[in-house]
């Protein structure tokens, strides 16, 4: 039976960022330096698949220092902790490896420039997503107010409108934050913004990776985890830019095939925690079922790369 035929358009810039392969690395390093268990507190990266396989290599994962003896290392995840975690860790003489991206390292660095100049802050972030809670608590309860959309903006009660500074999360979308910058500029004319964007280049380059190819699409799928900020954001952003069909998938074995039949255009890209293997993986379920011609949509070079902390690079030098 001939495969019927389908265009399968890539998205790049895709998957892995600067700041997720660093993270990753983080662990690996630490593994090879002080052996197994290592322990890291959340999530290193929001993939199932990259967590699997670092859990394989030994890496233990918890959600509080608490759950971690005194006598292992502790890893930091790539979404920044509040500082009081760090501190508890001194205070109890661990050994911890922050892995925190520097994208987000320098937005609790400008948060906390702010509030040296007496300087309130609001977030534009997600409520209960770790860089959130990390990047509100670089500062005491009260200093960092939270807005998630352009209503929150309305109704946010601010200790002195003339005295106000705003951060974002690194991984929402573009477009929704224009919004809220506008909302929050037009009800506060003082308040100061970043000194250059939040959102951190791999967010901005990938959602206009699928800008450029989504009206390309029948269908678009995102390689990622469900509870990916920066991968939900991709979705949202095809079904936007006028893909009917927009949905997120872990891995080959989830896509629908019923919700593609008769299709003749996918469009696949993956968020920055996604890794190639599974992207590869889902190109793979469909070459077995299409005749399949693919074409790279490029909208992007990216050559950025991180050092992994000093205390790693000399254990492996």
């Amino acid at each position: 039976m001939t495969k019927p035929a389908l265009t399968l358009y890539m998205a790049a810039p895709r998957g892995f960022c600067a700041g997720v392969d660093r993270a990753i690395k983080i662990v690996e390093m630490a593994l090879e330096k002080w052996g197994a268990p290592v322990y890291v507190r959340h999530e290193i990266v929001h993939n199932k698949f990259v967590v699997d396989n670092l859990r394989d290599q030994g890496a233990v994962f918890i959600e509080e220092l608490t759950e971690c003896p005194d006598d292992r290392p502790v890893i930091f995840s790539a979404h920044g902790v509040p500082k009081s975690v760090p501190a508890a860790a001194a205070k109890r003489e661990m050994i911890y490896v922050d892995a925190t991206c520097p994208l987000v390292s320098k937005v609790h660095i400008e948060a906390q420039r702010h509030s040296e100049r007496g300087l309130q802050m609001i977030m534009i972030g997600h409520e209960g997503h770790p860089e959130t809670v990390g990047t509100m608590g670089q500062l005491p309860d009260g200093e960092v107010l939270l807005v998630e959309t352009v209503e929150d903006v309305a109704t946010v009660e601010v200790r002195d409108p003339d005295k106000l500074a705003f951060v974002t999360q690194t991984t929402l979308s573009v477009d929704d934050t224009i919004d809220i910058v506008a909302a929050l500029n037009a009800r506060f004319p003082a308040i100061v913004g970043p000194h250059k964007e939040d959102i951190c280049y791999a967010t901005t380059n990938r959602q206009e990776a699928v800008k450029a190819m989504a009206p390309k699409c029948d269908a678009m799928l995102v390689v990622g985890a469900p509870n990916s900020s920066n991968s939900k954001r991709l979705v949202e952003v095809g079904a936007r830019a006028g893909c009917k069909y927009s949905q997120l998938v872990q891995r080959g074995t989830d896509i629908d095939w019923r919700a593609l039949d008769g299709i003749r255009s996918i469009g696949i890209t993956a968020g920055a925690s996604a890794p190639e293997v599974l992207i590869n993986e889902v190109v793979d379920a469909f070459k077995d079922r299409f005749n399949v011609t693919v074409e790279h949509v490029v909208t992007a070079e990216e050559n950025v790369e991180f050092k992994v902390p000093r205390v790693l690079r000399e254990a492996t030098a």
